[in-house]
């Protein structure tokens, strides 16, 4: 009957393939009985592409491998090659590590400092030699251009330069001993597991730092129970494994960045990528508080490196596998530092997971904020500040605002000095103390204005310019050594506007003392002379009043006796 079936089966196929297909189909055939008669058919079902499953696999011939699943670099089995001698894995220190404390950017190896024209041998250059594997270590070249080796029958990943002898029988001690620590312990290690080490000299003691790797949850893990603050980013509040898987997730695509060499790109990751991104463009776009870590164009920017991608899936490309593992590790550190997925998640950038407003609490902040009037400068502040952790997509804008704010203080602090000078040299307020020492006053508020502005344009500006660690870094040690706690930048920036009041201030009250003392002299100028024209028309109308009287009686004295004089009356 089975046969009879198969037969049917091949009848209707050649009457809709090609002869290629019909062909095909007699092989399988072959292949099919051939396994009945060695009773091996479950086998044959299980085989890839075989007919049993998918009729698509008449039209891939065997060799072609199928899509991946995983950035798992294949496992190579050592066939008809020699065993190797079994390491006893003693006097090795394993500690556990995650990849970020891979300190491949801070060894400073250094180079030969002599110059000498290197002797390019006769005929075609050939450096095979020092690219070849040493004791069964493959050196590779990352896309950044470090050198890193990979251990393919135990799939080891390192950037520890195995071609000293004495790193080579180490490295091997440790590999041995991590992977007994782990069987000792019941993990699973299947072929989807990797396993990274890195040398730590510490107080002149070598260590060897050690995490595994699953291709299939998208995590890291070690053979024992670890607490660690690379891990944390310094959030507080982590209580659940759905959300620490984040951190694990992110440390992840880390590894993979580190080591991106001799993986396949697996489609389903570059259409994740591809959604996440256009998620973020959609919500950068239409939002004003977006939690999205990338500004509007960074995101395009991903958004057309992704569509590239595309062309690299399913293919052994290591540039285009480190620039998704680069993306999706940002990705996940955002999911992580925002609680996703969890009761408190922040669903707002402004918004402090903590309870925390933005006013600052410190009565002693309250009070210079109030003497100085910079209450905008803190709430602008705390809008790129959530949470001991800057806000990137809005941090380059808050930056170029500080810049043109400081330009203008600049500005107003010379002309400022110039009228104040100036003030000084008029002949009639040289006798007027105070207005000399308000304007004095003003014109050293004005130069501390432009000293203070020219120090944070020149330092504080560098500082705040770099990566988003050392800003959080150099904010953190800030505060950290200020009695304004958190509230010390923004009484750092608001310095300048307030020694720029203060100098203003000071002007118009020197100038207002002066036009006063003006205006009271020209007052007693006034009153004196008035004074004196009301005295002398007094005294004339006295004078002039009995000379009339006098004049008067003269005359009645000679008219006649009995009339009443104006005394009289």
């Amino acid at each position: 009957m089975r046969f009879i079936f198969w037969l049917r089966y091949m009848v209707k196929t050649a009457a809709f393939r090609s002869y290629r297909g019909l062909f095909y189909v007699f092989l399988r055939l072959i292949r099919y009985c051939q396994s009945i008669v060695n009773g091996k058919e479950e086998d044959f079902r299980k085989r890839p592409g075989g007919l049993a499953f998918s009729q698509s696999g008449t039209n891939q011939p065997d060799s072609q491998p199928a899509p991946p699943v995983s950035l798992a670099v294949p496992l190579l089995e050592r066939g008809s090659q020699p065993p190797t001698d079994i390491i006893t894995p003693d006097h090795i220190t394993l500690i556990p590590i995650t990849p970020l404390e891979v300190n491949r950017y801070g060894r400073n190896v250094r180079v030969k400092d002599e110059y000498e024209a290197f002797l390019v041998e006769k005929g075609p250059l050939d450096c095979s030699e020092e690219l070849a594997p040493v004791a069964e270590w493959e050196p590779l070249t990352q896309p950044e251009g470090a050198m890193i080796f990979y251990q393919p029958y135990k799939r080891v990943f390192t950037d520890v330069d195995v071609r000293d002898p004495q790193i080579i029988v180490k490295i091997d001690k440790a590999v041995e001993k991590a992977y007994h620590e782990a069987r000792n312990a019941s993990i699973p290690l299947d072929s989807f597991v990797e396993l990274g080490l890195e040398l730590i000299v510490k107080d002149g003691e070598e260590m060897w730092g050690y995490y595994f790797v699953d291709h299939k949850k998208r995590v890291i893990f070690w053979f024992e129970d670890y607490r660690s603050d690379s891990l944390m980013s310094r959030i507080r509040g982590v209580e659940r494994k759905s959300h620490i898987k984040y951190a694990l997730e992110s440390q992840y695509w880390r590894h993979i960045e580190l080591f991106p060499n001799k993986r396949i790109l697996p489609e389903d990751i570059v259409v994740e990528l591809k959604e996440f991104v256009m998620y973020a463009q959609a919500d950068s776009v239409t939002s004003q508080t977006s939690l999205v870590p990338f500004t509007s164009n960074e995101i395009a920017s991903i958004l057309s490196l992704v569509h590239l991608l595309r062309k690299s899936a399913n293919k052994n490309r290591e540039h285009s596998v480190w620039i998704a593992a680069r993306i999706m590790k940002h990705l996940c550190e955002t999911k992580f530092v925002n609680f996703y997925g969890q009761p408190g998640t922040r669903l707002d950038v402004e918004k402090s997971l903590y309870g925390k407003s933005d006013a600052p609490k410190n009565k002693l902040s309250r009070a210079v904020n109030a003497m100085i009037g910079r209450w905008q400068e803190s709430k602008a502040f705390h809008k790129v500040w959530v949470d001991g952790r800057i806000v990137h997509a809005r941090w380059e804008q808050y930056m170029d605002k500080l810049n043109s704010d400081w330009n203008g203080y600049t500005i107003f602090s010379t002309v400022m000095v110039a009228v104040d000078v100036s003030f000084l040299a008029v002949p009639s307020v040289q006798t007027q103390d105070e207005v000399i020492i308000l304007l004095y006053t003003s014109t050293f508020s004005a130069m501390c204005s432009l000293l203070i502005t020219l120090s944070l344009v020149t330092q504080v500006n560098e500082q705040l310019r770099g990566s988003n660690t050392a800003v959080v870094s150099y904010l953190n040690t800030m505060a950290a050594g200020s009695v304004l706690d958190s509230e010390s930048f923004p009484f750092m920036l608001s310095l300048p506007f307030g020694f720029l009041m203060l100098g203003v201030s000071c002007f118009i009250g020197a100038l207002l003392s002066a036009i006063l003392v003006s205006w009271l002299l020209r007052s007693t100028s006034v009153t004196f002379v008035w004074d004196l024209l009301w005295y002398l028309l007094r005294m004339w109308y006295r004078n002039t009043s009995r000379f009339i009287v006098y004049l008067w009686n003269r005359i009645i004295e000679r008219v006649s006796p009995t009339v009443t004089t104006p005394l009289e009356v």
